[in-house]
């Protein structure tokens, strides 16, 4: 990933509806959301949220599939863990212990489903 990408994709999440409906969609993976519920969900019109995706759909974090009538939107999950990797690559100079903190931090955000083995 090069400047050029993680700035779109930074810039796509630095707007408030957007990083909101990111958040949503990561929470809907991986079932994913058609575009009029979202757009619902997130109180504005129905151009706007499209707009929306499609600045989130450049910068490579979200993808449309049509269904029938519908285009179910989902996030591009590894696009994310590139952005995420990039940002933390090379973490303080290369100094771990500064960074472990943040590693520390992401189980208390993602905890693992107990008893979840098939």
């Amino acid at each position: 990933m090069d400047n050029v990408e993680i700035i779109a994709a930074l810039a796509a999440l630095a707007q408030a509806t957007r990083l909101d409906t990111f958040r949503l969609l990561v929470s809907r993976e991986p079932d994913g959301v058609p575009a009029g519920e979202l757009a619902r969900v997130m109180k504005v019109p129905q151009n706007t949220m499209s707009a929306h995706l499609a600045v989130l759909a450049h910068a490579g974090l979200v993808k449309g599939e049509r269904q029938s009538r519908s285009i179910i939107y989902r996030t591009n999950m590894a696009r994310f863990h590139e952005v995420a990797l990039f940002l933390l690559k090379d973490c303080c100079g290369g100094r771990a212990d500064i960074c472990a903190p943040i590693i520390a931090d992401l189980p208390l955000c993602c905890p693992a489903k107990v008893g979840s083995h098939d």
